[in-house]
């Protein structure tokens, strides 16, 4: 009990470095994603193109190449990121083509007759969108948001191999220093315990929007 409490604060910063990592992430990616599938639906070739290779290279390279990528590099090229700026840039870009592939298909589940509906109302795109778009696509997409959302959890762990102090490379450095795996299963009980309140969320937000049944 008395080595837990002394590796404990060390973890505990780490695990900080971790959830900024994941709520900058998932603030910037999801409006991101967003605008990223609803681009999607203009009838535009070489703008759909270019999203659909985009998602491709983000979806069929593991994330880990692409922090190397950044970090690693683009200063071959003179782009330069610091460490936290380059996961950051990393990550988002990587979780935005994820979440774009849920909002469209979310965007098109909606039947073709609502738009037409909203056509005969009158509505402007802007309205259509707001009104009638966006409250069926959330209600469709929220389960696979929070998978996602889950994976993101874990996938902070990654950002060790770019030697950012958080919860695993704390976890690893007492472990290695102490000779003792204490460290790691506190770390893996502070990921259940971050995978467990995003559980919670999921459920209580899918309950919100229930009334769409």
């Amino acid at each position: 009990m008395d080595y837990v409490l002394e590796v404990l604060p060390s973890l505990l910063n780490g695990a900080v470095v971790s959830l900024q990592v994941f709520f900058l992430v998932l603030i910037l990616s999801l409006p991101l994603g967003a605008v990223f599938a609803f681009l999607m639906q203009i009838k535009f070739k070489p703008l759909q193109w270019l999203l659909h290779f985009y998602v491709l290279i983000m979806r069929g390279t593991p994330l880990l190449l692409q922090l190397i990528f950044v970090y690693y590099v683009l200063p071959s090229v003179g782009i330069t990121f610091d460490r936290m700026p380059a996961v950051i840039l990393a990550f988002t870009f990587n979780y935005a083509a994820y979440f774009s592939e849920i909002f469209r298909g979310g965007i098109e589940a909606i039947p073709k007759g609502q738009y037409e509906a909203a056509k005969v109302l009158k509505f402007t795109p802007v309205q259509t969108i707001r009104f009638i778009v966006l409250p069926q696509v959330v209600k469709i997409v929220l389960p696979s948001v929070f998978n996602e959302v889950m994976t993101l959890v874990k996938d902070t762990s990654l950002v060790y191999a770019l030697g950012v102090s958080d919860l695993l490379l704390a976890s690893r450095t007492a472990a290695n220093r102490d000779a003792s795996l204490a460290p790691m299963f506190i770390a893996g009980a502070i990921y259940l315990l971050m995978i467990g309140a995003v559980t919670l969320i999921s459920k209580q937000v899918e309950k919100k929007f229930d009334y769409y049944r």
